[in-house]
């Protein structure tokens, strides 16, 4: 019979390991792990005085151990000819080839050492041990981000690893006004959580706010960058991302001139920033690197397509079926023309055109590369000339589609243009219940679930609704030149307004 599952609580142990500091409770924890070392070393090869080394192998870096830690306690004349009880502290002050060596007292810290990659020191009669980190370095170098692609800019972008991702901040902004400061998130994965923030710039309820959600997340682990946005968000009913994110390191450190709050996690190549408003997903990282003309120009043309992708698979179910009057004469005949030998309702075609879409899409994402792009070929001749050909659905109702899928694809953000392609269905449905009408309202009912939501203390839609009388960079929908924008972009409670003269 199996064993009941247990549904009680998820308690959290502090300490995690509730054994005292010794080498033999710290090879019981690390019972039946295979990577687990241990080596004794001689000091000055005199048998009656040894140390007994402990590490995990893969963490800690083979060289490191060798060169900083086994050669002088193997070769060191000093650690042989110095009193027993004071070998401890000498290698804690300076003994070893190590920027840096701490003595612990608790099984913990010396078990997470370990698993960072420091190896673990014991001498014979003490019940303490000294940490030495020398972890390896393996992990994938900073290439060019592919999300964001930097036509005129910088080409670095995050990778999984924390500290090299604060290191591309920092080369970015010397300034010790930044502050990290780290937080652990995850009961078995003890992920390190960055948070970063300019000081003297920031809001300080921000940073306590983002700082308390973090403390307050009890997870197994974070492995996703979803385990972090809807553990922070303030609202997890809507489809709309409330949270920004970014490969690059220069747009994230705009966003911390901006007065917002970041965050970087170990194991996730991506750079959140807070709070977030709506004006975030429509921005890129190539706004300030083109010629102010062009990028408001650019900017306006995303706007422009967000509402195409939007509403123009409703608003041709709603003037096709319930307002034909309102199309133009030529126009209305060519489609009459067209959908006199198709058997299914425009409700019927428009929506099984977007769903083709959508499979097509999805297809073509999770498929390896030469496969995806075979299979979009293949279905987009399907969905295409064959079902035009087949009479399923009207030459209209095919551009119509594809107009508005092309649109969402200038979206900035995939999560925002998600959203967006969620809504368009929803619109269309209520096209076909109402026309115009439940199109109207639809529009009604998103723009009063946008305006409902908050980011910590700052509403979703407040480059456009609040802050009349705070002083910003630029206008929410283009951008002036670089030397007129005297004040930090953004509607967020910044400290410090100016940013030059």
């Amino acid at each position: 019979m199996p064993e009941p599952l247990d549904r009680g609580p998820h308690p959290r142990q502090e300490p995690r390991i509730p054994l005292p500091l010794s080498l033999e409770n710290l090879e019981q924890v690390f019972e039946n792990c295979d990577d687990f070392k241990t080596r004794e070393v001689f000091l000055h090869g005199d048998p009656s005085r040894q140390v007994t080394v402990c590490y995990v192998d893969g963490q800690a870096r083979s060289e490191r151990l060798n060169d900083y830690v086994l050669r002088p306690l193997a070769q060191d004349p000093m650690l042989a000819s110095v009193p027993e009880g004071r070998v401890f502290e000498l290698l804690e002050k300076g003994a070893l080839y190590a920027q840096a060596a701490q003595r612990q007292t608790e099984m913990d810290p010396v078990v997470l050492a370990l698993i960072d990659g420091a190896c673990a020191l014991f001498l014979p009669g003490r019940a303490d041990a000294l940490t030495v980190p020398v972890a390896t370095e393996e992990k994938r170098s900073v290439g060019e981000p592919e999300n964001e692609p930097a036509l005129k800019g910088a080409r670095d972008s995050f990778v999984e690893s924390v500290r090299t991702n604060t290191s591309l901040v920092r080369r970015r902004l010397r300034a010790p006004e930044l502050k990290v400061k780290e937080h652990v998130v995850g009961r078995q994965s003890l992920t390190p959580v960055d948070v970063v923030w300019l000081e003297g710039i920031a809001d300080k309820d921000t940073v306590r706010r983002l700082e308390e959600r973090l403390d307050q997340i009890d997870i197994d682990g974070v492995e996703a960058a979803g385990n972090l946005e809807e553990y922070l968000a303030d609202t997890r009913r809507s489809p709309f991302p409330l949270l920004p994110y970014t490969q690059r390191p220069d747009r994230f450190c705009q966003g911390l001139l901006e007065g917002r709050v970041g965050l970087l996690c170990d194991g996730i190549p991506l750079g959140w920033l807070a709070p977030g408003t709506i004006d975030q997903f429509f921005k890129t990282g190539q706004d300030r690197a083109y010629h102010w003309m062009v990028a408001s120009a650019l900017s306006l043309i995303r706007y422009l397509c967000a509402l195409i992708t939007l509403l123009l698979p409703g608003l041709y179910i709603a003037l096709v079926t319930f307002h034909p009057e309102a199309i133009p004469v030529k126009l209305a005949l060519s489609i009459v023309a067209a959908k006199q030998e198709v058997p299914f309702s425009t409700i019927f075609e428009v929506l099984i055109m977007l769903l083709a879409f959508e499979v097509i899409q999805e297809a073509g994402l999770r498929l390896p590369g030469p496969i995806g792009a075979t299979v979009s070929i293949l279905g987009g001749l399907v969905v295409g000339n064959a079902a035009v050909d087949a009479h399923i659905v009207s030459p209209a109702v095919l551009i119509a589609v594809a107009i508005a899928g092309v649109a969402g694809y200038t979206q900035p953000s995939q999560d925002f243009g998600n959203a967006l392609r969620l809504w368009r269905f929803l619109l269309a449905i209520l096209a076909s219940a109402g026309g115009l009408l439940g199109l109207a309202l639809g529009c009604a009912s998103l723009l009063y679930h946008l305006a409902g939501l908050e980011t910590f203390g700052v509403p979703y839609l407040a480059p456009f609704t609040t802050g009349a009388g705070a002083p910003r960079g630029h206008p929410s929908l283009f951008r002036l030149p670089l030397p007129a924008m005297r004040w930090r972009d953004g509607a967020v409670h910044t400290r410090n307004r100016r940013n030059q003269r």
